[in-house]
């Protein structure tokens, strides 16, 4: 275990003017506080927050953060209290302290609400100072370090959300080393065959190359000082796991892969980075489509850098990385290598950071209501795609993940850009709009103000941000037409009963109903979920309805009288995108309307509605047995009635059971008798019932009733066909 001195030391090696008392008094309160308790290890306990600050000091964090480290676990696992540590600490580490104790109980209902509530609570806890996610990742890290001492059932779920969270998350953040770190104990303690196998195959490959390395680093070496270009050259393997993840995506074989060993180019100006690259693509063949530059256009967690592959000494592939020592601090250490967290250094505070006002922008999302589990979807899409970046029409740079489409481009701009988007044009050039980007495209989102985005976006887009704003916007859409209905109910509850209807009064009357707007009342009435009647006794208290409640919303049939002036559409059987209208009066808005399964319903037949809140409206013919299901529902009945317009004429859904002679040529006479009556066939089901009969099951399309009616006739006249009828489900 580390000593208190050596501890000090550390910090002092970065920062010489380090308060080393409150060092010291952090050191000796945090080991008090734990006294005898154990890890699973059989360490004591106390060993683990000391390594957690001495992670965070290859880091060179603040003292307030190396001291909160070593306090992280004392207010929930001791008896120390936040007015104590504020007292002793300040308020500052106070709070540091308090927000990583309220992200250490996670022991919910399921591994995934755990998963997706920890990330909240955990971006949550770091809104106000982001070293409490620095604080965090060191914890995890050498949580993993110790992994092989937790029980096996644990581990599995340890590593799954280390891999899945905190990984990227670091990544995210700048912290690539860390994040390297995470991944490999993940991938050891997830698949240890696969990352035993990883290590051979490196270990065999580094044996085989020899001296490539310090070959390529020579060489490296002495085209840039032939350019006077003062470079610190370092070459380095991938991890297991990058390699492993690499070989799964691009489904490639180990031997396959040719950048797996990098080089390092690290120079003292930006001038001198293109200078570098300059000097590497006049005396090497340039790998076509493998040149990135992060200097321009930095990624998103500030990390800047330029990537670039030639065909170097022996024919070998060199990817490169040419960087200033000032873009290498922040590869390495991402949000951390921000002056605020130094000590007597000035610069840049994390809030004017990418990574940070990506971090910001990401617990924003927590207020839009989504639920743990889909704000767990969406982070994680965007912690693991890498990135394109495409502009706006005025220039405006907009980073996105790979993959992604104008619709994600649209939500990026705007909330309100996306939702009313109708089409794009990328480079001038009109396109679908799910046209995948790609880096350097100019986007230009053409509009329509009065447009909602179709549900079927959220299973096209890539971003959280354009999923979780597709979901609120159908929300709202299919709210705002039951708030449209049950506007039209309640009113016609009140005409019903004689009494006024008053808007004023109605929004005195909501705290009464237990909703918080009129709106939410309307929906709740449009949905099913509240009875008119409640509204207005809401209103007026005074009121007593003359009917029993279980019988009065039968009287809401007369919501939905006849009427040709508005319409309710409905889709027409085999017929894509044709719609027809069944006429009821006080409805404006578009519900979907489907038939009943197992026999639809045609005209002719007297038709009634049965209203599912939150679905949409079923029509059944008036005959059918399944209505049994609703008798004691009368509110969801609708009285609808057809309203055929000859010219246009469509095929409706029914159903024939039919028992026939088991002999060659039933089925071809059958089939010949519906076609002759100008009926289509949707599908036929065969039952075996004995030697001489079958059963059929056939689902066919007709004009009306009277169609359907000459069809069952003919039928029936016929000596192979037995029996006859029409399914009414």
């Amino acid at each position: 275990m580390m000593r208190q001195y050596e501890l000090v030391e550390r910090v002092r090696r970065y920062n010489p003017n380090a308060d080393e008392d409150l060092l010291n008094k952090a050191y000796v309160y945090a080991m008090r506080a734990h006294g005898s308790q154990k890890r699973a290890s059989g360490d004591p306990y106390f060993a683990h927050p000391l390594e957690v600050a001495a992670i965070l000091t290859e880091l060179k964090l603040d003292d307030a953060t190396i001291v909160a480290a070593m306090l992280h676990d004392t207010i929930e696992d001791t008896d120390a209290t936040r007015e104590e540590i504020d007292k002793l600490f300040g308020t500052e580490i106070g709070a540091l302290v308090d927000g990583l104790t309220k992200i250490k109980k996670l022991d919910l209902v399921s591994k995934r609400a755990a998963q997706a509530e920890n990330l909240r609570k955990l971006l949550l806890a770091i809104a106000d100072d982001v070293r409490v996610l620095l604080v965090k990742l060191a914890d995890r890290l050498h949580n993993m370090r110790t992994l092989h001492y937790v029980p096996p059932e644990k581990r599995n779920r340890i590593a799954e959300e280390t891999l899945d969270i905190y990984a990227p998350l670091a990544g995210r953040m700048g912290i690539q080393s860390m994040r390297d770190e995470l991944e490999d104990l993940s991938f050891k303690s997830l698949m240890p065959d696969a990352h035993a196998m990883m290590l051979k195959r490196l270990a065999d490959l580094t044996e085989q190359s020899g001296e490539l390395i310090a070959d390529i680093e020579n060489a490296l070496r002495v085209k840039l000082a032939a350019d006077n270009i003062k470079a610190e050259v370092k070459g380095r393997q991938k991890t297991p796991y990058s390699i492993w993840k690499k070989m799964e995506q691009k489904s490639v074989a180990f031997e396959q892969l040719s950048d797996i060993f990098g080089f390092r180019i690290i120079v003292e100006t930006v001038d001198d980075c293109y200078r570098a690259l300059g000097v590497a693509h006049t005396s090497w063949p340039v790998v076509p489509g493998r040149f990135k530059d992060y200097i321009s256009t930095p990624k998103q967690n500030d990390y800047a850098s330029i990537h670039t592959t030639v065909i170097g000494p022996r024919h070998q592939r060199v990817e490169m990385q040419i960087r200033t020592v000032e873009m290498d601090e922040v590869a390495e250490q991402g949000v951390a290598a921000h002056a605020v967290y130094k000590e007597g250094r000035p610069g840049a505070a994390p809030s004017e950071s990418n990574a940070f006002r990506w971090l910001r922008h990401t617990i924003e999302l927590l207020a839009e209501g989504d639920s743990p589990e889909e704000f767990l979807e969406h982070t994680k899409l965007e912690l693991f795609q890498d990135q394109v970046f495409c502009f706006t029409p005025k220039g405006r740079l907009i980073a996105l993940p790979r993959g992604a489409t104008p619709i994600d481009f649209a939500y990026a701009v705007h909330t309100k850009i996306g939702n009313t988007a109708v089409g794009c044009r990328i480079n001038g050039n009109v396109m679908p709009i799910v046209t995948e980007l790609k880096n350097g495209d100019e986007v230009e989102i053409i509009r329509a103000e009065n447009h909602v985005p179709p549900p079927a976006w959220e299973s096209l887009v890539i971003t959280g941000k354009a999923r979780a704003a597709i979901r609120r916007a159908t929300r709202e859409a299919v709210r705002k037409q039951f708030a449209g209905l049950g506007a039209k109910i309640i009113e016609r509850a009140f005409a019903r009963n004689d009494r006024a209807f008053d808007l004023d009064k109605l929004k005195a009357a909501v705290p009464r109903l237990a909703r918080q707007s009129v709106e939410d009342v309307m929906a709740a009435v449009g949905r099913g979920e509240m009875y008119s009647g409640d509204v207005v006794k809401a209103v007026y208290p005074d009121f007593k309805e003359e009917q029993a409640k279980g019988a009065a919303p039968a009287g809401d049939k007369g919501w939905f009288e006849l009427s040709t002036a508005e319409n309710l559409k409905f889709k027409v059987p085999g017929q894509e995108g044709a719609t027809r209208s069944l006429p009821i009066r006080g409805l404006s808005d578009e519900l979907p309307v489907t038939f009943a399964p197992n026999g639809g319903a045609v005209p002719g037949d007297r038709i009634v509605g049965i209203l599912t809140p939150g679905e949409g409206i079923t029509i059944y013919p008036i005959q059918s047995p399944a209505l049994t299901a609703f008798d004691d529902e009368p509110w969801r009945w609708l009285d609808v009635r057809w309203d055929i317009d000859e010219a246009e004429r469509s095929r409706f859904p029914a159903q024939l059971h039919l028992q026939v002679i088991n002999e060659p040529g039933t089925l071809a006479e059958i089939a010949r008798i519906i076609g002759n009556t100008d009926a289509n066939i949707d599908s036929i089901a065969m039952m075996s019932k004995t030697a001489d009969f079958r059963e059929m099951l056939i689902d066919i399309e007709v004009w009306d009733l009277k169609h359907l009616n000459a069809i069952i006739a003919e039928l029936r006249g016929k000596p192979q066909v037995s029996m006859v009828e029409r399914v009414n489900g």
